[in-house]
């Protein structure tokens, strides 16, 4: 019997479609989220105003879509030169490869770069070990969704003012359907894999369950299914939420997940089998 995978991707639900059906298993794709840029942004407008006028000595990135949105919110005031000028003249801190690769469609080039699983923890220590001065500093830190307390509470530790320019945030898919229908075949034990790529995946899926009256039921249910995420940051959010992590995907993308999930499986039913 092929395995049944039930992934929450969103912006790349094709993909990962094609990937799961690829290492010989059934797909289900429920769609948990989606970016909303943050249209009326006086906040990151004046944190913006603030890197311009040349008050911070360091940028945290943490993701791509952030970085692009973050130029897209200086454009719409005209400011998109004047800030790419002041970054020039900064440290630039990223998490992982995509800001990197933001950056440099700007010309731009990081002065730190985390390593992976890239995660706050790694791009904290690799600040570290590069010496960047922190202390007494404003730091401006492009948030992605939500804001990162464990990371603003290190930039503290190390005598810096966080500076927050939140760009986008995390709203529920416009058709909650595909979601809806998880939470219940999940309960009904229709999969033998869930796969997570992100930690907002987690704090949806569970809003939607609650919103059904079905949390408790669910969680129960995710006892008897291999949970599969795509790394630390992942793994962190569903352990918080009450869901044991079974397999983790080393290194955190996509095609490994998936992988890894599937030999889980393979060696779950062999074990059964003997």
């Amino acid at each position: 019997m092929r395995p049944h995978l039930c992934s929450f991707e969103s912006r790349r639900a094709s993909e990962m479609q094609t990937l799961i059906e690829r290492h010989g298993a059934d797909a289900f794709v429920a769609p948990s989220m989606q970016e909303v840029p943050i249209a009326e942004n006086p906040e990151a407008l004046a944190a913006i105003q603030q890197i311009i006028d040349g008050h911070v000595s360091s940028m945290i990135l943490l993701t791509g879509v952030g970085t692009e949105a973050m130029l897209n919110v200086a454009d719409s005031a005209g400011l998109r030169q004047q800030l790419r000028n002041a970054m020039k003249q900064m440290s630039l801190l990223v998490r992982g490869p995509k800001p990197g690769a933001a950056l440099k469609r700007m010309d731009l080039n990081p002065t730190v770069k985390a390593p992976e699983p890239n995660t706050w923890r790694e791009l904290v220590a690799a600040i570290d070990s590069a010496g960047i001065k922190l202390d007494g500093q404003a730091v401006a830190v492009q948030e992605y969704g939500i804001t990162n307390p464990e990371l603003n509470e290190a930039l503290r530790q190390r005598g810096a003012s966080p500076l927050s320019v939140p760009v986008y945030r995390w709203a529920m898919p416009d058709d909650v359907k595909p979601l809806q229908q998880a939470v219940r075949r999940t309960i009904s034990r229709d999969f033998d894999a869930l796969l997570f790529t992100s930690a907002q995946q987690v704090r949806h899926l569970l809003e939607m369950a609650a919103r059904d009256g079905i949390r408790d039921e669910f969680l129960n249910a995710t006892e008897q299914t291999c949970v599969a995420s795509i790394g630390p940051t992942c793994s962190a959010a569903l352990n918080d939420a009450g869901l044991n992590v079974t397999t983790e995907a080393s290194p955190p993308k996509m095609g490994p997940l998936v992988r890894a999930t599937v030999e889980h499986l393979k060696q779950e039913s062999g074990s059964h089998e003997h």
